[in-house]
């Protein structure tokens, strides 16, 4: 099997290599990742004409890896463009995240906007994300529990475009996760979202700016005041069959995402107020 992987927290990131470890029995891994971490990117891209870095850092019989400097799914296009022009992976994975990527969090997440990419593409795709932010976090459920999934998915492909899978673990040890489900996306926002900038904010994190992407910061210019996004989770009207509230419990959720976004019901009310009609 040849597989690419990826993800948003950067190539040096814990996530991604417990993903490569999970992977490494089911044939060649392709690994192209950001030489940052991208988080919030969503599917954006390397555009404009900007000088795109691009370096492979490590090769050995079934593994490649590369770093772009740029996002997730410039991960992906370059990585089906230029690395596997000749043979076109068999999946895309993108993970292990740093973090869940449940209910509206899928609409900015640079893990989610990679695999949007491979399906873009008419590639079979997987995020993967563990509810827990540390740097440091524990994956070692997800790499023992994910490969089971990934198998039974992969044997049962369906043929419908431009789908993509959602794949979020509870931070739990394997005898305290209640289970599997397949969910539907919450709904979730963020208040009062932009804070005072901490310089110290890193520390308390126990991070380095550079783990968050963040490779200088310059100096502001006149009349320019310093902020950083953070803000207060609030819960939308959620049931318990959506995948955040799901995760809360303990489960293992699994959404299925699609690039279309056409809401096809409102489609049918618009053209009953006769919006559809000619001239």
């Amino acid at each position: 099997m040849e597989i690419l992987i990826t993800n948003d927290d950067g190539i040096q990131s814990d996530g991604i290599k417990a993903l490569v470890e999970a992977m490494r029995p089911y044939g060649n891994l392709t690994i192209v990742a950001p030489k940052y971490h991208q988080s919030g990117m969503s599917m954006a891209v390397s555009m404009g004409f900007k000088p795109i870095a691009v370096k492979e850092i490590k090769r050995t019989e079934n593994q490649r890896w590369i770093y772009v400097d740029g996002t997730p799914s410039s991960c992906i296009k370059y990585g089906l463009d230029m690395v596997m022009k000749d043979r076109k992976p068999d999946v895309v994975i993108s993970g292990i995240n740093h973090g869940a990527n449940a209910a509206t969090a899928v609409l900015y997440s640079g893990t989610l906007g990679a695999t949007k990419e491979a399906a873009i593409a008419g590639i079979p795709a997987i995020g993967v994300s563990l509810d827990h932010m540390s740097f440091n976090a524990d994956f070692s459920t997800v790499v023992k529990m994910f490969p089971a999934i990934f198998d039974k998915i992969m044997a049962n492909l369906g043929q419908k475009k431009g789908v993509y899978y959602n794949i979020n673990f509870p931070y739990l040890k394997e005898n305290e996760i209640k289970g599997i489900r397949v969910a539907h996306q919450g709904s979730i926002r963020w208040d009062n979202e932009f804070v005072d900038f901490d310089p110290g904010i890193y520390d308390k994190l126990g991070v380095t700016p550079q783990q968050l992407g963040i490779t200088s910061l310059p100096e502001l210019e006149e009349g320019e005041t310093r902020y950083m996004m953070a803000g207060e989770l609030k819960n939308n009207d959620n049931d318990h069959t959506s995948d955040n509230i799901l995760l809360e419990n303990g489960y293992i959720t699994i959404v299925v995402h699609n690039t279309d976004t056409t809401d096809y019901g409102e489609i049918e009310r618009l053209k009953s107020l006769e919006f559809d009609r000619e001239f």
